[in-house]
């Protein structure tokens, strides 16, 4: 009478690995894209943005580099808030970063915000903000580029466990400075480290992105390597996928659809080399593996970057591409 049930899941199991295994850029694209979709004021351009969050309202968040590529010397606010019809509601965050880099959301509703270098003593710092921006938690020394527990070098991303374990990955320079995946008490208490330099389990290559699964595996987006690593929450090395591309965003939605941006492949030699893979944003499932969907980037994949880095999505299933070089955030609807 067990037959069947094993049957089904050794069946089911081999679809997935057959589509974790599918030709890259071979799957359907269900989405139309969206543009401009949002307001500003008048004279107020979208800056790079490599982030983009959907708080419990509904509310889409970005945080740009102040209409330009670069926060320094900037009055701009680069955190913006807006409704989902594109109203912008809110914006924060004016004088107090260099290179904001992410933004995510905790359960409580809080932000929390990466600032990616450093200059005229700021930088490096990851900001926890409260719904209303109010700034309750800094973690790293002001301006201060370091490899120890209390310092940041180019920290990326912010990832919160079930239990509020904050898990930050500091590096963003292929072979040189940190790359390196740190953990902290919900209170920013030091916990322990794991990384390197190097292609090996356990070794980063520009960790740019983090995400939890509904089983609180820890999704890495080792984006030098090529790769998307899992582990657990001490470290442990579980898998590797390479079926998602170059990941340079990672959103996890309750019910682990997983959704990955590669915004740097190209066929040419040098800084993003990775052959036959077309950037643009892949979905699929954060359990089996399987990519079951991808909207390609429309660009001819010979700039250093294009399409989307940071991603993430409503509870409709909307997407929202967050874009480094074009400067824009675009969104995805399903035809």
């Amino acid at each position: 009478m067990f037959c069947r049930p094993i049957l089904f899941l050794a069946l089911s199991g081999a679809v997935a690995l057959a589509q974790a295994d599918a030709p890259p850029n071979s799957q359907p694209n269900p989405y139309r894209t969206v543009e401009h979709w949002y307001q500003l004021p008048a004279g107020r351009a979208m800056g790079s943005t490599s982030s983009v969050a959907v708080s419990r309202d509904g509310h889409i968040w970005v945080v740009d580099r102040c209409g330009a590529n670069s926060c320094a010397g900037s009055d701009l606010a680069p955190i913006l808030e807006f409704a989902p019809s594109g109203k912008l509601l809110r914006s924060m965050g004016a004088g107090m970063f260099v290179f904001p880099h992410s933004i995510t959301f905790d359960p409580d509703g809080n932000f929390w915000i990466t600032d990616g270098q450093g200059r005229d003593g700021k930088g490096h710092q990851v900001f926890k903000f409260s719904p209303q921006g109010k700034i309750l938690m800094a973690l790293g020394k002001a301006g201060v580029a370091g490899d120890g527990p209390d310092t940041f070098n180019q920290p990326n991303d912010v990832a919160i466990a079930p239990n509020g374990d904050l898990f930050i990955s500091d590096g963003h320079s292929p072979g040189r400075g940190n790359a390196r995946v740190m953990k902290f008490s919900p209170d920013g208490k030091f916990i322990k480290q794991w990384g390197g330099h190097g292609s090996g389990p356990g070794q980063f290559e520009v960790p740019h992105t983090l995400a939890f699964d509904s089983r609180g595996r820890l999704f890495v987006g080792d984006r030098a390597n090529n790769r998307i690593q899992i582990f657990d929450q001490d470290g442990k090395f579980l898998a590797e996928w390479k079926q998602f591309s170059r990941p340079s965003g990672i959103y996890i939605d309750r019910n682990d659809v997983i959704y990955v941006t590669d915004s740097e492949s190209t066929d040419k030699e040098g800084y993003g080399h990775h052959p036959g893979w077309k950037r643009g944003i892949r979905v699929g499932s954060a359990r089996d593996g399987s990519v079951t969907a991808f909207i390609p980037d429309p660009s001819d994949g010979t700039a250093i970057t294009s399409d989307a880095e940071g991603v993430a999505a409503d509870a409709d299933g909307n997407i929202y591409g967050a874009e480094v070089g074009p400067k824009d955030v675009k969104k995805y609807v399903k035809k």
